[in-house]
């Protein structure tokens, strides 16, 4: 059995360029649209899409592990814990109908403490699968 390495998670980049694209496509809506409410609507949308896209782009890695710790990403920084001061977890909650799983990072034992939650979106693939190659490296 080979030693574990370190391991990234990030958002899809098609949904980045995605939102990107849908943003473009509003801000030029609103600029040739002659509803100045739907002006107002489609600006609001621009600059939600643009900052959707803005977050999908910047936070890449999302999730960073390696057998030292974890580091979670973020528009404002990035946060970096060792194994022994966070407890990884999967959540399981019901949400619209469905089982959604999302992965709990809690910092208890650190010196800042804080609470980190990551779901499908954010790590680019199914939480299931992270939180199983975190345990790993965690051993």
């Amino acid at each position: 059995m080979s030693s574990p390495t370190a391991r990234t998670w990030a958002p899809k980049i098609e949904l980045a360029a995605l939102a990107w694209a849908l943003a473009v496509a509003a801000a030029l809506f609103a600029v040739f649209t002659d509803d100045p409410p739907g002006r107002v609507l489609l600006t609001a949308a621009a600059l939600v899409l643009a900052l959707a896209g803005l977050f999908g782009v910047v936070v890449r890695p999302r999730l960073a592990a390696d057998p030292r710790g974890v580091t979670v990403r973020g528009l404002t920084g990035s946060r970096t814990w060792t194994w022994a001061e966070v407890n990884v977890r999967l959540v399981r909650t019901r949400r619209l109908g469905r089982d959604v799983a999302t992965v709990e990072f809690d910092a208890d034992n650190a010196e800042e403490p804080a609470l980190v939650v990551l779901g499908r979106l954010d790590l680019g693939t199914d939480p299931e699968d992270v939180v199983d190659a975190l345990l790993e490296l965690r051993t």
